[in-house]
């Protein structure tokens, strides 16, 4: 138990869902209230910021004790048990500007377009400390990019998963930044289309996906479709342009609404569909001839310029993946969509 844990907590009462919380800057205590299943995966609920796996790691590391006794990750949590978290310091990350090749589309003095590799994490954390997106930034545009986001996340107003490729927007200034930030929640100037490929067709072959989505109630790493009230509406619309009857895959085209974390991957799952080669939400390809790499690509990206306020449309060209998969495919021509 880490000999400074008691100075991290001072007292607050919180009552919510049966559970009483003493929190400070760096710590947290719940009373169990009910019965409940084993800690990890009990914690992993109450404190959605936590994943599973970070959770269990602070339980081997005796950041989490129960009843002032160090626990472990599958003990059974019972009435009154008082369950003491202790968060560590976060590590600040060292953004150093790195020299990485970077395919732009578009750049002025207020903002850059770029079509953004799969592979590559947007921003540094844990795990990814460098060799992202961020730092090819900093090195391209001299450190000039919006500090809104913070030093850790310059410029950054969304984001692409790693393993998706396609139009992303960077922020080189603060107006440009809040601007494209009010685009991106309000959706009216702003639109995004992707093209995935799916395992399975699409049954209907056009339609408007409208659920909620949260955290996924055991692996807190996975998005889910949950019931409301919660998690948070998602929409997605979208449409069939080819098929591929011999791997039984489809070229789906998305048009998102709104922008939740995994929004098509988690609702082409739900429609028993999932992305081909999503590592994730899928399963890996059977077939050798299919691309192994997550079929999913941000096509277009439309917005107002923040400044001029004038219309700008983005394409980000069909990577050789998505190619392969069409030489074999039904469609007609992608120029024409």
């Amino acid at each position: 138990m880490p000999r400074n844990y008691r100075q991290h907590i001072r007292v607050c009462k919180l009552e919510t869902c049966g559970i009483f919380f003493r929190r400070e800057n760096h710590g947290v205590e719940i009373r169990v209230n009910a019965p409940a299943e084993r800690l990890d995966a009990y914690l992993a609920i109450q404190l959605p910021d936590l994943s599973r796996s970070r959770i269990q790691v602070l339980i081997r590391e005796q950041f989490i004790i129960v009843n002032g006794n160090p626990a472990k990750p599958r003990d059974t949590m019972k009435t009154g048990d008082l369950i003491s978290v202790a968060i560590p310091e976060a590590v600040p990350l060292d953004n150093a500007p790195q020299d990485l090749p970077l395919e732009i589309l578009f750049e002025d003095d207020d903002l850059i377009v770029v079509n953004k590799a799969s592979g590559m994490v947007v921003h540094p954390a844990p795990g990814n400390p460098d060799g992202t997106l961020v730092n090819a930034l900093l090195h391209h545009c001299k450190g000039k990019l919006s500090g809104i986001g913070g030093v850790e996340r310059p410029g950054i107003v969304h984001r692409l998963d790693k393993d998706t490729s396609g139009c992303l927007v960077v922020a080189k200034s603060d107006t440009a930044h809040q601007s494209l930030v009010t685009q991106f929640s309000e959706r009216s100037t702003m639109e995004k289309l992707y093209l995935a490929v799916t395992v399975g067709i699409p049954k209907p072959a056009n339609d408007t996906i409208f659920t909620h989505i949260g955290r996924h109630p055991v692996n807190r790493q996975k998005m889910a479709v949950v019931n409301p009230p919660g998690g948070k509406a998602a929409i997605t619309d979208y449409q069939i342009l080819a098929t591929d009857a011999a791997t039984i895959t489809a070229l789906v085209l998305c048009h998102l609404h709104t922008g939740r974390t995994h929004q098509i991957r988690v609702h082409m799952h739900h429609k028993g569909t999932p992305l081909l080669s999503d590592p994730i939400y899928g399963k890996p390809a059977k077939d050798p001839s299919l691309p192994d790499r997550l079929m999913l690509h941000a096509w277009r990206l439309s917005f107002e310029h923040p400044i001029t306020r004038t219309r700008h449309h983005f394409e980000a060209p069909i990577p050789p993946e998505f190619d392969l998969w069409l030489a074999t495919a039904t469609l007609p021509p992608i120029s024409s969509i």
